[in-house]
């Protein structure tokens, strides 16, 4: 499956983005889908992750609460909603894909990865 992270961008603090992934090649409902980031100089991390049809969802304890993961089957698209953006939060964001219908919260379960989308928060 190939993927298409976009809708990064430059944002002050307490702002909103939403980040979007297309998928192509295969049959999306199959994949189990992930969001990573990767700020400068720190290791990729994890952000959330949906299962196969959206009942369930993950995310990591700095983003709970802010963050929200959604997907549309019908689309091949993944969304993550950023919401009250933090400088940290600053990073490289990547969509991941695992088939398998299940998600994981670790890079090593994924299998296909986007190129990745920039979110520049401003103080």
């Amino acid at each position: 499956v190939q993927l298409q992270a976009f809708g990064g961008g430059l944002v002050q603090a307490g702002g909103s983005l939403r980040l979007s992934c297309a998928a192509s090649g295969r049959t999306f409902s199959n994949y189990g889908m992930g969001w990573f980031r990767q700020a400068p100089g720190k290791e990729r991390e994890f952000v959330s992750a949906v299962n196969w049809n959206g009942g369930s969802t993950h995310y990591a304890a700095s983003v709970k609460g802010r963050f929200a993961i959604s997907r549309d089957n019908a689309k091949n698209t993944v969304y993550l909603q950023m919401n009250s953006l933090k400088p940290e939060d600053t990073a490289v964001y990547y969509c991941a894909a695992v088939a398998g219908r299940n998600y994981y919260i670790t890079t090593r379960g994924y299998d296909y990865w986007g190129h990745g989308t920039l979110v520049t928060v401003s103080s």
